[in-house]
């Protein structure tokens, strides 16, 4: 065999193997690309409210959330009193997603012209896959401001009693497509209370979950128990339960509930209606979002 012969083979040869090379590199890449990877769950509720109390849903990044809360008068307040929808208290709210884990919100309440504010950061986004954890974690911390004119002007009047604050811890989780459950122990301070028999901080517990009945539609419930309120008071623990129904960039959330405020000041201390005796409020809350940044791809 001639040189130009055995260089011919030679380069033959050269070829074949870079060719099973590069078929192996190949088979790897699928390989690589079939490892399992952490997905994180999200829309275990379609808002970031059960109905009264935070759920661990987040808004996204540079989206608005602009929120109408209204509640009516009992239902068994009778025709006269067009079944409780001749009165209303309302709430206004815009919440704002800052980042992935992280939002903030203000509003404003008719009951006792009342200012709200909060901040909600996930610290843990519940998962699949390597290194995945089964709930997610979030922590929020709010503040709310009276300003209804203070009845008694014979006593010296401060600003901070007008305020109150609380904190609280959501541990929930998405257990199936269809069930989301949580738990959110909670506790509210308030600078001025009624009575020495109230709490200056309350302690409660509470219990979030939403049953998805179709692709749009899911019911939830939202309950409180309170731990050391004054029993004495003639006030309930805040229960509710709705519906929530999705269309398009909409979230009308309607449900009954025996809380008048909207706030969590207002719905753990001065929920006076109670269910055994028919007090209950139909309400409905409307959220509409917004895309106020351009999307990240």
């Amino acid at each position: 065999m001639n040189i130009r012969a055995k260089l011919f083979s030679f380069l033959i040869f050269l070829s074949v193997c870079f060719s099973s090379f590069a078929q192996d590199q190949d088979l790897l890449k699928l390989v690589d690309n079939e490892k399992p990877k952490k997905e994180y769950v999200d829309y275990a509720f379609k808002s970031s409210r059960v109905i009264m109390g935070h759920s661990m849903e987040m808004i996204r990044p540079g989206v608005m959330d602009f929120r109408i809360l209204h509640r009516f008068g009992n239902v068994n307040q009778g025709g006269y009193q067009f079944f409780g929808l001749d009165q209303a208290t309302m709430r206004m709210g815009f919440d704002f997603g800052i980042t992935k884990n992280l939002m903030v919100g203000i509003g404003r309440g008719t009951n006792k012209k009342e200012f709200d504010g909060f901040l909600k950061y996930r610290i843990i986004h519940q998962s699949k896959g390597p290194g995945s954890l089964p709930f997610s974690l979030l922590a929020v911390a709010g503040s709310t401001m009276q300003t209804l004119k203070w009845a008694d002007t014979s006593r010296k009047n401060f600003l901070t009693s007008r305020l109150a604050f609380y904190g609280q811890l959501i541990v929930g989780s998405k257990i199936t497509e269809g069930f989301t459950l949580q738990f959110a122990p909670t506790i509210l301070h308030r600078n001025l209370v009624s009575t020495e028999k109230d709490p200056s901080d309350l302690y409660a517990v509470g219990i979030g979950a939403r049953i998805r009945l179709s692709r749009r539609v899911s019911f939830n419930i939202d309950y409180f128990y309170r731990i050391n309120q004054n029993l004495d008071d003639g006030t309930h623990n805040p229960l509710s339960v709705g519906f929530d129904i999705e269309t398009g960039g909409h979230v009308f959330q309607l449900h009954f509930t025996n809380a008048i405020g909207m706030n969590e000041r207002a719905f753990l201390t001065e929920s006076t209606n109670n269910w055994q005796k028919g007090d209950i409020q139909f309400g409905f809350n409307l959220s509409r979002t917004f895309q106020l940044t351009k999307k990240k791809h």
